[in-house]
């Protein structure tokens, strides 16, 4: 499930979010806290500020550096939030 997670994180398109439900439910994960999990403790070499809570708002600690990694591929917020209707990856 580790590995799925991570493959799920990587295919998330430069320039598109997905939420941690979106993950789990691409990876076939039991709930997002476990994307969440796989991310805090393996993700540094994966697109991880792809990844939101699913109101579009990043984590308290990781805002400041999320968000200016989205706004460097394009992706802007209304304060602190990403309209997901606007910029939410949709897998095929």
């Amino acid at each position: 499930m580790h590995e799925r997670i991570r493959d799920v994180v990587r295919a998330i398109p430069r320039g598109t979010v997905a939420t941690y439900g979106d993950v789990a439910a691409v990876a076939g994960a039991s709930t997002p806290r476990l994307v969440g999990r796989v991310l805090a403790e393996d993700g540094a070499d994966l697109p991880w500020h792809r990844v939101l809570r699913a109101s579009g708002i990043p984590a308290p600690h990781l805002v400041h550096r999320q968000l200016e990694l989205l706004r460097a591929e394009g992706v802007l917020a209304d304060g602190q939030r990403v309209d997901l209707k606007a910029h939410r990856w949709r897998p095929e």
